[in-house]
């Protein structure tokens, strides 16, 4: 069984947008995985088709319902739908390269993209939604964040990249950062290559590689300078 996407949104033309571009859009098109974006805007029972309301207790902005948006959930999952429910939320979970690779290897997703101040938090309970967030920063809506997540986990799935090596050695794949590439030219203005990475000896590439990952991680993102200390200190 293929890898089944479900969009709940306010803008389901936005979709598949750069998801039917490249290594994702050849997937998209042998069948590798499917997407559905349906508009929560359907699922509105006024004639002006309000999906948003007042926050209660006052404040700015305005706040999508959970009666509307739950009906939108029912109606993309079918009976014992295993696929997990993500709402792309600022204040989520980060996403990771592991949660990626774990959601590569399931059945799918219903991803929820929020709007306006954000989502009624009764739904969230009611339906078991994860919270994901892509960063400490803020977008107009959760549409570009669910292209993101999409992306990731699908380049994983099987037969999508060319070279499966290729993701094994990227980064945070094993807690670093992927190390420097070079390539043709020998000279680039007055910047040539490193020898070992011509010396074709393995061994030695494999362990520079190794040290500059170490070296990037490390000067860059010490968060996971410190996991891969620990991990290794064990």
């Amino acid at each position: 069984m293929s890898f089944r996407a479900s969009i709940l949104t306010l803008y389901p033309e936005m979709f598949p947008g750069n998801l039917g571009m490249s290594l994702s859009g050849k997937a998209l098109e042998r069948g590798d995985w499917s997407l559905d974006a349906k508009s929560i805007r359907d699922y509105a029972t006024d004639k002006h088709r309000s999906v948003d309301d007042t926050p209660s207790g006052g404040g700015a902005g305005m706040v999508l319902r959970a009666d509307i948006l739950a009906k939108a959930i029912d109606d993309v999952t079918e009976e014992d739908d295993p696929r997990p429910r993500l709402l792309m939320s600022p204040r989520g979970k980060p996403f990771t390269q592991n949660r990626a690779r774990q959601l590569a290897e399931g059945p799918g997703a219903i991803i929820i993209c929020g709007r306006f101040e954000g989502v009624d938090e009764r739904v969230i309970e009611a339906r078991q939604l994860e919270e994901v967030s892509i960063g400490d920063y803020i977008l107009s809506g959760g549409e570009m964040a669910a292209t993101i997540v999409l992306d990731a986990v699908v380049r994983l799935l099987p037969g999508v990249m060319g070279n499966q090596e290729s993701g094994e050695t990227e980064s945070f794949e094993n807690g670093l950062l992927e190390h420097p590439h070079y390539t043709r030219p020998a000279i680039f203005e007055d910047r040539g290559i490193p020898e070992v990475l011509t010396s074709g000896n393995h061994r030695l590439i494999n362990e520079w590689r190794l040290e500059q990952s170490k070296k990037l991680t490390e000067q860059r993102r010490p968060d996971l300078w410190a996991a891969h200390l620990a991990r290794n200190a064990k």
